[in-house]
């Protein structure tokens, strides 16, 4: 099982240690970022990185954060827009 562990992701980036384990709920992603980015602690020094590329993932990170912001946005706008047809229609 230990070996299945080492070889399922990247290397550390710091420390070339090859023990890695997933990334279950971050504060910047919640439970689908680390998901969808593969987002893995190191075991030995407790890096935080890609375990697909073995790369950093602070500009994965930020265009996710980027992303979530402009589409939360876009929601409360058509939420504000449907609210006031709704009040418009409603005081006719």
């Amino acid at each position: 099982m230990q070996n299945q562990l080492q070889n399922q992701y990247a290397p550390c980036p710091k420390c070339s240690q090859s023990i890695a384990q997933k990334v279950g709920f971050t504060w910047w992603g919640g439970v689908l970022g680390p998901k969808l980015m593969t987002h893995v602690k190191c075991g030995a020094c407790g890096t935080a990185y890609n375990g697909k590329t073995g790369k950093d993932n602070t500009t994965n990170i930020a265009i996710y954060l980027i992303v979530s912001a402009v589409i939360a946005f876009f929601l409360m706008l058509v939420v504000f827009f449907a609210l006031g047809v709704l009040t418009y229609v409603s005081n006719r």
